[in-house]
């Protein structure tokens, strides 16, 4: 078992064009370590900072509706939106879709952070991909900070098990602007099949070189490629070799 408070840095070998700051956590910013990589990742205090809630792969669920409302509302389990923002503002990305390009980066400009909401990953992978957001996250100068599904929808899959709803034309394949995916919630309490040995299971069959699996007081931080874990809980690291 790999337990670790603070961070531990690893280098991967084909990032260093990803020019994008990434907070991906599996519970929101639970802990002081995981605040402190955020802060971090903004250069200024929080207080200092404007964030934008997105709350698109709350929808894809059949109980969504709740689901945004408490993302808003109560996020004591999940904290995001709590934590002292100067200024706060909610978007559906369905709600863009139907935007020129360059009028949604307008808008993002004057946001210093995106807190993306968990959720259904393949849904919001659709609308994500309707804005071209992996392109949006390169020419915005923010922080994109991803809980559960806002976190998995920017590795290159997500793996069978975690498709829910998705559109014809999907398979598991999200954004892929990290190179390894994620298995979130590991050991969770009232998430009885997020154990370790499911998710070596899921890591088995996915055909990708290399995966996290995090619990909730864990987070990953993506900073121009360099990646680096923070951790107050348990986390694991998994590499494949041959693909």
């Amino acid at each position: 078992m790999e337990i670790f408070c603070g961070k531990r840095v690893v280098d991967p070998s084909n990032n260093s064009v990803k020019k994008v700051k990434l907070l991906l956590t599996s519970g929101g910013v639970k802990n002081p370590t995981i605040q402190q990589a955020l802060i971090d990742l903004l250069g200024k205090p929080i207080n200092a900072c404007n964030a934008l809630l997105i709350t698109t792969a709350s929808f894809g669920f059949d109980q969504g509706f709740e689901q945004a409302y408490r993302y808003l509302h109560d996020d004591a389990e999940t904290p995001m939106g709590s934590l002292g923002w100067k200024a706060c503002g909610l978007v559906d990305i369905a709600a863009l879709s139907v935007l020129p390009y360059e009028v949604i980066l307008n808008r993002f400009s004057s946001w210093d952070v995106l807190l993306v909401n968990g959720g259904e990953p393949m849904f919001l992978a659709y609308w994500f991909e309707k804005i071209n957001m992996k392109q949006l996250l390169h020419d915005w100068h923010g922080v994109y900070v991803g809980l559960s599904a806002g976190s998995m929808v920017l590795t290159p899959r997500i793996g069978t098990d975690f498709v829910g709803w998705k559109h014809t034309t999907q398979s598991d394949e999200t954004l892929g602007l990290v190179p390894f995916s994620i298995f979130p919630h590991l050991n969770h309490p009232q998430l009885t099949e997020n154990t370790l040995k499911n998710a070596e299971k899921w890591f088995k069959a996915l055909p990708l070189k290399e995966a996290y699996f995090i619990d909730d007081n864990s987070a990953i931080s993506w900073n121009h490629g360099k990646v680096e874990i923070h951790s107050e809980g348990e986390w694991f690291l998994r590499k494949k070799e041959g693909l």
